[in-house]
């Protein structure tokens, strides 16, 4: 199945959703996650030790061996070609495929659920998410980068073709940079930020709370990074750093922007950030996976800040299977 047949997008058709009731079904949700992290948590850890058993009994060699990367991203399996000093028993090769098999489904439910978690709480209780349980943040990014693999083309692949285009002297803030692949890729000086950190060369922090120093940055990146229920405090902070004519890049998966499935209209999209203080450069839509947003911050500072109309981004959920 591919990635866009994986995703699905929370929405009630022909129904207005007030915030008040959108709050309550969130903290709802949020209960329900936290109780699934439990039992999720306590699985894994059985499953884990298990495997850790079998592991040690199969004597599995240093060039075959499954890493738990590897394990969760679903990327090996244990083979007789792994196995050293004697072969496998058929029981043995059960339980060993059990437990794989396990782990994998496990592992897809643990991303789910961090999925979900993420797009439907703030950006700080997010912080506050990870910081109680850092392991999670690598969890999720491992089933992020299994779901990104099937994309034909990558996002910030993209954006990192553009910013090698531009000025090398640009100073870039990369917002939600997951592994700081834009950071390893050009020339310039970036700033990556994420709500956790095992990169000494990554800001851990709530993105609507960056310590960038206000109207340092040439270029804002958020790529795939719009996640939490109050996405527009992180634009208004990246207005913040951003200098006078600086560039605000924003890509998105393109269903969360399809009126036609209870997306947010784009084109409003585009007007509450231009209503910030930015004007709008142009829209790609040319990949049918993604949205690209480009931006640039006008010259004339917003002295009073207006009342803007956000529209509702809609989440875009991990189907079970």
């Amino acid at each position: 199945m591919r990635i866009h047949e994986n995703y699905i997008c929370h929405h009630q058709k022909g129904e207005i959703v007030k915030s008040d009731e959108f709050t309550r079904r969130t903290k709802e949700k949020t209960k329900e996650l936290e109780f699934e992290t439990q039992v999720l948590r306590r699985t894994l850890t059985k499953v884990n030790a298990s495997i850790q058993v079998q592991t040690k009994r199969m004597h599995i060699t240093g060039r075959n061996q499954i890493s738990s990367d590897e394990v969760i991203l679903g990327r090996s399996l244990l083979t007789d070609e792994a196995i050293l000093g004697r072969s496998q028993t058929s029981d043995e090769l059960k339980s060993s495929d059990k437990m794989y098999k396990m782990r994998v489904r496990l592992s897809g439910g643990h991303f789910r659920m961090i999925n979900e978690k993420l797009y439907t709480c703030t950006g700080e209780e997010a912080l506050d998410y990870f910081q109680g349980e850092p392991s999670l943040f690598n969890l999720y990014h491992a089933g992020y980068k299994t779901q990104m693999s099937s994309w034909p083309e990558q996002p910030v692949n993209v954006i990192i073709k553009w910013l090698k285009k531009q000025s090398p002297s640009f100073v870039v803030a990369d917002f939600g940079c997951g592994e700081a692949l834009i950071a390893k890729s050009v020339k310039n000086k970036v700033f990556s930020l994420d709500l956790v950190s095992n990169d000494p060369n990554v800001i851990a922090c709530d993105m609507a709370k960056s310590p960038l120093v206000s109207s340092s940055i040439d270029v804002a990146v958020f790529c795939l990074s719009l996640m939490g229920t109050n996405y527009e405090s992180y634009l208004e902070e990246s207005y913040r750093v951003l200098k006078p004519g600086g560039y605000l890049l924003i890509a998105e998966v393109k269903s969360r922007f399809d009126p036609n499935t209870g997306g947010a209209d784009p084109e409003k999209f585009s007007n509450a950030i231009s209503d910030l203080g930015f004007k709008s450069v142009k829209q790609d839509f040319s990949n049918k996976m993604f949205i690209l947003f480009y931006f640039t911050k006008k010259e004339k500072q917003i002295s009073k800040k207006k009342e803007i109309e956000w529209p509702m981004l809609k989440p875009c959920l991990y189907k079970r299977r």
